[in-house]
């Protein structure tokens, strides 16, 4: 039996990111600024508003993607604020276009990290405070991770606007 396991991994990883992409795309001005949930004593450094928990999913998406928080810095103008309880705040919401650019790249790197995986980086060990796993597991736990939020946005999206994106079945058979 010949399984094309890396094209399984990227057409349902890949639709993850297809359901935070269509969340981010449908979500109006008006909500931008919605708090997810009205408990203000929420931990300081999450904002449960929709721009942040996009934020956050392509903050740790990225993050996971290198398999190590050591050295990895997001690209201008991101900040390190999900590694840092106590780390500076952005100053303002990022903007869709800003989070839908940082989605592009973080979609491209994804691809290409599942289409080069190796058996040996597949088995490599990545430490994190939360525990420890193969580079393959957090795939795995990477595309819960972006899944279970773009949930999150667009169960916020039906509650509020009175609709949401459908779910993607499968990644967006796009050139790149």
């Amino acid at each position: 039996m010949n399984i094309p396991w890396k094209t399984i991994i990227w057409q349902q990883f890949g639709a993850a990111i297809d359901d935070l992409d269509n969340a981010l795309r449908a979500c109006p001005d008006e909500l931008w600024r919605a708090r997810l949930w009205d408990e203000p004593e929420q931990e300081r450094f999450f904002l449960p508003e929709f721009w942040y928990v996009v934020y956050h999913s392509l903050f740790w998406l990225d993050l996971y993607l290198t398999g190590a928080e050591e050295g990895f810095a997001p690209p201008e103008p991101f900040l390190l604020v999900e590694q840092n309880e106590d780390g500076p705040l952005p100053e303002r919401p990022y903007i869709k276009a800003q989070l839908q650019s940082y989605l592009e790249t973080c979609r491209h790197r994804c691809r290409i990290t599942i289409e080069s995986l190796t058996d040996e980086a597949a088995q490599r060990i990545c430490r994190f405070p939360w525990g420890e796993v193969t580079f393959a597991e957090l795939l795995l736990y990477n595309m819960r991770h972006v899944a279970g939020h773009a949930a999150q946005l667009n169960l916020l999206l039906g509650q509020k606007v009175g609709s949401a994106p459908g779910w993607v079945l499968q990644a967006e058979k796009k050139s790149e």
